[in-house]
């Protein structure tokens, strides 16, 4: 298993942004093994949430080699076109490192904000993908559909990887979602909040049936599972306080809904938790720390990492 970690894009504490926190978040991940850093996605969120592509450009010098993978992001809203244009060039000033993790979203609030009806959004997903394969990936042909068209576009300068970036199809494991992943992705993005190690095992089982049917190779068909929120302690009770005081109303979930599907807690506990997922089939996780960042970025690669790997 792989271990990425997600860029501080939420304020849960208050704690002011600065390029200098990115950079150091950046540099402590490259520096403790991490193999990758995210970036997840909302317009308008009930907290304050940093734009997700510009966290990711504040880093891209001093986060290489790790791979920068978007997980998700919201091409309908932020309109297609315009998101290949930032993603090209993101990839090219990363000397190729990205992976385009792409999803509806699941909040009306941020198609309201932009005028685009929620109920429109599963077909305009299917077309945005489509879009954003037709500019960044060389040889893919145009695309003209019910919204979106790419006739006569050529976004120049063209992505530094060849023939283009992967995209990754983001789903919370529905059957819908699966055929979606494997029609149109190049990987399958899973949110661990949104999904149990026993869900998640009958969707990569469903998914490599869906590929085989396609024509599809499974194992060239990557996995992530995005959004693990962590917060490592000795301290019981503290990690209960910090799950119901700070992640639970920023998630806008009930705590008890949540607790199954986090690293709270004792390291021995969040060991236990990620082994699960990964005997479920999870190839890579992508960790949040809600607290202490840097620390919490220590104690997952010292602590709970080697336990995931013994257990193996």
């Amino acid at each position: 298993m792989e271990f990425g970690a997600h860029l501080p894009v939420i304020d849960f504490d208050g704690r002011p942004w600065s390029l200098r926190r990115l950079a150091a978040f950046a540099a402590a991940a490259r520096r403790l093994g991490f193999a990758a850093l995210c970036v997840n996605d909302h317009l308008v969120w009930p907290r304050p949430w940093l734009d997700s592509l510009t966290a990711l450009a504040a880093v891209l010098e001093v986060s290489a080699p790790l791979a920068l993978i978007t997980s998700i992001l919201l091409p309908v809203v932020r309109g297609p076109v315009a998101l290949a244009k930032s993603l090209a060039a993101l990839d090219l000033l990363s000397g190729g490192r990205l992976v385009v993790g792409v999803g509806p979203g699941s909040s009306p609030c941020d198609y309201a904000a932009v005028g685009i009806p929620f109920a429109e959004r599963w077909p305009r997903f299917d077309e945005s993908v489509r879009v954003l394969r037709a500019l960044l990936v060389r040889g893919e042909p145009e695309f003209r559909g019910r919204f979106y068209s790419t006739e006569g576009i050529v976004l120049e300068p063209a992505p530094a990887q060849s023939p283009g970036p992967a995209i990754w199809v983001g789903s919370w494991g529905s059957e819908a979602g699966l055929r979606r992943a494997a029609r149109l992705g190049d990987g399958w993005l899973a949110s661990a909040y949104n999904i149990t190690p026993e869900r998640f095992a009958a969707a990569w089982h469903r998914l490599n049936d869906l590929l085989r049917a396609a024509g599809r190779d499974p194992t060239r068909f990557p996995n992530g599972l995005s959004t693990m929120y962590c917060y490592i302690t000795e301290d019981r009770a503290a990690a209960d306080r910090m799950l119901r005081e700070v992640l639970a109303p920023a998630l806008r979930r009930p705590a008890a809904d949540l607790a199954e599907q986090l690293c709270f807690g004792p390291p021995e506990v969040c060991a236990a938790r990620l082994t699960a997922y990964r005997r479920a089939g999870a190839q890579r996780v992508f960790l949040w720390p809600v607290a202490d960042e840097e620390t919490q970025l220590e104690l997952l690669m010292e602590r709970v990492a080697p336990e995931v790997v013994r257990r193996d």
